[in-house]
């Protein structure tokens, strides 16, 4: 299935409530979203701004939404996302197709970004393998940093792609014993 990306615009407040609330996210803060609280999320600019731009994904040729992007933070050197993708299309390779556009679009669309951050909760081992597989690294690891609505806490993971690791198609690991001075 081809994918195609448009840009959301805010006169799509009832499709972007109606996809929010009918479907569930589990690994999101709030795996059910209320209407009034994504209408409010809307009217706060949270899915368009100077700083933020959100794009539905469809299939080529059907009828029907598939997912969300929404790019954070694009006012500074390091934009953060968030990916929903409706349950009825997960694991079917829309997620690192998802990722790979929104990456090309950050690096291509906006020359000064430098490195692209993602973070997720440990236990999503699907968008985890997602970010390795589109040429993400781990950066880090949070303990006990996501809480979710039933009061369980989560560790949540951390990924970025640097610039110059996406335009060779390289990766750059992580400086993992750097500690200095040295532990004794």
């Amino acid at each position: 299935m081809d994918l195609a990306y448009r840009r959301y615009v805010p006169s799509e407040v009832d499709d972007l409530v109606a996809f929010l609330t009918g479907d569930t996210w589990p690994f999101h803060g709030s795996a059910v979203v209320d209407p009034d609280r994504a209408r409010q999320w809307a009217a706060d600019g949270r899915f368009d701004n100077e700083e933020t731009r959100s794009f539905w994904i469809a299939g080529a040729g059907a009828g029907e939404t598939l997912g969300l992007v929404r790019l954070m933070d694009l006012g500074d050197g390091t934009p953060v996302f968030d990916l929903r993708i409706r349950s009825r299309y997960r694991g079917r390779g829309i997620g690192p197709r998802a990722l790979t556009w929104l990456t090309r679009y950050l690096f291509t669309e906006l020359p000064l970004i430098r490195r692209i951050e993602g973070t997720t909760r440990q236990d999503n081992g699907a968008m985890r393998r997602t970010f390795l597989r589109c040429g993400y690294v781990k950066e880090a690891h949070y303990r006990e940093a996501w809480p979710s609505d039933d009061g369980t806490v989560h560790d949540a993971v951390g990924y970025a792609i640097l610039r110059r690791d996406w335009a060779s198609g390289t990766t750059t690991p992580p400086a993992w014993n750097d500690e200095y001075p040295p532990a004794r």
